[in-house]
């Protein structure tokens, strides 16, 4: 019971992004300083947390020694991402941002093919093959996509189709940047860092992105206002520390049963029904319609069901993990 306490808690705190994005753009916060400043207020956090486990000095030399790698797989994994996850949130509410979202789960199943895994032959000599897209764990994809449509569907006939557009295609490049970002980073430190230093070092490696950025914003928006500051030093905490921390630690007591595991992730789903509620209570907004409703509702069950199903699959060696 305790790692799905934790994993509801994760979620939470993960809302805050989606609805406090959704909050800077009412206020009138430009989209890219509400991505730029979360990562500069999470470098100080994390080098705190880092340097109090003792290994701060291994990530450093890293990430001297391996630059170019970690700044482009970072920029890629933390800077497209974001900056996108936030450029949507201008267009859309955090609630659509948050349930559209979810399409990760998809994105990084297809990805499948872009890794490398050591399969043992007939013989018994160790090769590397190219991953393949397990087909059995994308079944319950399909009610994802179906509640995306929904909420989707909904947001077009309310404003115009290209607003839409302009909310679902950056969530959309934003959904696969995430895993091959982070996993060509995994592939990069091959299991030399914990999670800790591994998020540290994707921060530190993404600043180049941010200060690009940041010039950007300054020319065309000038600076942000202190509220803007504020919030998005409340998302790097919330966010970016405290749910990625009770994330990880949930997964880790969970780690030796995968029907636990599986249901640790689908509590991510929440997500959506936190940043909906959220956006109701401090922003004053309004209940989404009924076909809204009910594709936040088959998104949710569409995460639970594929997170399930496919740890239980991994547990019978039916499927590869992508």
């Amino acid at each position: 019971m305790r790692p799905i306490l934790l994993g509801v808690a994760s979620a939470f705190f993960f809302a805050f992004t989606f609805v406090l994005n959704k909050a800077m753009e009412m206020n009138g916060g430009s989209w890219v300083w509400s991505a730029s400043l979360r990562y500069f207020f999470m470098v100080p956090f994390l080098v705190v947390i880092v340097l109090f486990r003792g290994n701060l000095k291994p990530i450093l030399l890293e990430l001297r020694d391996n630059a170019f790698k970690w700044i482009l797989w970072s920029s890629v994994g933390f800077g497209i991402f974001y900056s996108f996850i936030c450029f949507a949130s201008a267009y859309g509410p955090g609630w659509l941002v948050a349930g559209t979202w979810q399409l990760t789960i998809i994105s990084g199943t297809l990805l499948a093919p872009l890794f490398m895994e050591k399969v043992a032959t007939k013989d018994g000599k160790i090769i590397y093959a190219r991953k393949k897209i397990p087909l059995n764990s994308l079944s319950f994809s399909f009610l994802i996509i179906i509640g995306i449509a929904f909420m989707q569907i909904e947001f077009a006939i309310s404003l115009s189709p290209s607003q839409a557009l302009l909310c679902l295609i950056p969530i959309l490049i934003a959904s696969f940047a995430y895993p091959l970002g982070n996993r060509k980073m995994m592939e990069v430190s091959s299991g030399r860092f914990d999670v800790f230093q591994r998020v540290l070092g994707m921060t530190i490696a993404s600043l180049p992105f941010w200060i690009i950025l940041s010039v950007y914003g300054w020319m065309t928006a000038g600076a942000p206002s202190a509220m803007q500051v504020y919030q998005s030093g409340i998302v790097a905490v919330f966010s970016g520390v405290v749910a990625t921390i009770l994330f990880f630690a949930a997964t880790d007591l969970a780690k030796d049963n995968m029907q636990k595991l599986g249901a640790v992730e689908a509590t991510q789903s929440f997500e959506v029904l936190f940043a909906l509620i959220g956006e109701m209570v401090f922003l004053s907004a309004g209940l989404p319609s009924t076909v809204s409703l009910l594709g936040i509702g088959i998104v949710i069950i569409g995460m639970v069901l594929h997170s399930i199903f496919s740890r239980n699959l991994k547990k019978l060696g039916l499927a590869k993990s992508a």
